[in-house]
């Protein structure tokens, strides 16, 4: 794992990883959605409005898991001091919220016609707005500090405090009385008809890789700064 945090290492990588995983993701959330839109069938109670589905529940998902990366991520920070943990921290906290704030507003836009509100104060939905305002925080501590290296390791220490929340969005739906509906999707099964179950793994699949993509461009960019501003101080120091 160790040898794999080599910034020079991860780019002969992420260099070719980045075109792949975006041209494949964007091909196979197009065709998770318009499966999903145009040939899946409405739900006998939801209608038409259940096709938010096929972005709702996978940006939920990746929020959630882009969360846990986060944390990983922070853990690295602090334990192991990696420069590309650091990256990794800021690389992800952004692109999780982006889906964490899609997640919010498509879950707003489905609950409209379905529960007859745009929003309600129950476990669920007040947890994922927690998760929201918790990446934010992530991205305002990184970025609160000159050194980068302090705002990192600020950041980190709020992505594992936050991790708590990881389980509370999970079980809320069975631990408070909520409007929002129990998970379909179980370790033991699903719940969901197989003609809504295949375009909704198919949308997921591909927005996962189009995070990846995200996430990957954006570690190369940051590396590249870095690079750029280590380059400036050390012909600053020289003309000094």
């Amino acid at each position: 794992m160790h040898r794999f945090a080599n910034p020079a290492r991860f780019l002969r990588i992420a260099r070719p990883a980045t075109p792949l995983t975006f041209w494949t993701g964007l091909a196979i959330v197009a065709t998770g959605l318009a499966w999903g839109v145009f040939l899946a069938p409405g739900d006998y109670l939801q209608g038409e409005s259940v096709r938010m589905l096929y972005v709702h529940v996978p940006t939920a998902w990746l929020s959630l898991s882009a969360y846990l990366g986060l944390g990983i991520a922070g853990f690295s920070v602090l334990v192991w001091k990696h420069p590309l943990a650091e990256v990794v921290l800021a690389a992800l906290a952004p692109i999780g919220a982006a889906f964490a704030a899609v997640c919010l507003i498509t879950g707003s836009i489905w609950g409209r016609p379905t529960w007859g509100t745009w929003w309600v104060w129950d476990g669920r939905l007040t947890s994922m707005l927690v998760l929201l305002f918790l990446y934010l925080g992530v991205i305002a501590l990184m970025r609160a500090y000159d050194e980068p290296s302090q705002g990192a390791r600020m950041g980190s220490v709020l992505a594992l405090l936050g991790l708590v929340n990881l389980p509370i969005i999970k079980f809320s739906v069975e631990w408070w009385n909520t409007l929002h509906q129990p998970a379909s999707i179980t370790l033991s099964g699903s719940s969901i008809d197989s003609a809504m179950l295949w375009p909704l793994l198919t949308s997921a699949v591909g927005f996962a890789l189009l995070m990846a993509s995200a996430v990957l461009m954006r570690m190369r960019a940051l590396i590249a700064e870095r690079k750029v501003a280590a380059r400036t101080a050390r012909m600053a120091m020289a003309a000094a």
